[in-house]
């Protein structure tokens, strides 16, 4: 009776060891959302920590943060652990998010810097400038024709119209979080059609 004990009682501790990330992301990649909350719970404050250390605006690094974590979600599935650990393929792709974000910020920066520039200058020439802004309507008219309706909805709510996500959320009447994944998939359409570089 007492090795049965010690026999379940081995058995039990193992059945209870926590998972590890590597057998989470492979849940996950079911679509186990217990597993993803686990992983969230696990690693969340280790991959703000990272994306805090490069963007260090802490509004930015929160958003970058769950940008990241519905990466994670969506694409568990492309987890191959023969290729490195769960915690490296993580971290990786949050290190990549945070510099994209960078990047995206030091382009708004040098657009604003140049159409700034530009405006100072006392001696322009209107046709060229207006040819150029022209040129450049028509690229993003006819990128912005390649989205789905739903993405082009979003975005131009949001960038054309000026609507905050929740804004757009409400006035389209859908989960903040479906806006969220609207704009993202169509920045990134708009960006391939332009031929914006990453």
């Amino acid at each position: 009776m007492l090795v049965l004990m010690t026999a379940d009682s081995t058995y039990d501790s193992e059945s209870t060891a926590p998972a590890t990330r590597k057998e989470l992301l492979g849940r996950i990649a079911h679509g186990d959302q217990a597993a993803f909350g686990e992983l969230y719970d696990e690693i969340a404050p280790r991959v703000l920590g990272l994306v805090k250390r490069l963007l260090v605006d802490h509004a930015q690094s929160e958003e970058v943060t769950q940008e990241i974590f519905l990466e994670i979600w969506q694409s568990a599935t492309r987890f191959e652990p023969t290729r490195g650990g769960a915690s490296t393929w993580i971290m990786t792709m949050a290190h990549r998010r945070a510099v994209d974000r960078i990047r995206a910020s030091q382009a708004g920066r040098d657009r604003d810097q140049k159409i700034g520039i530009r405006d100072l200058a006392v001696e322009y020439d209107h046709v060229s400038e207006t040819v150029e802004v022209r040129i450049e309507h028509e690229r993003v008219k006819k990128a912005m024709s390649r989205l789905t309706e739903l993405q082009r909805e979003a975005v131009s709510l949001a960038y054309y119209g000026g609507f905050s996500h929740s804004e757009v959320a409400e006035r389209l009447d859908i989960p903040l979080g479906t806006v969220k994944t609207r704009l993202r998939d169509g920045m990134i359409r708009l960006r391939d059609e332009l031929g914006v570089a990453s």
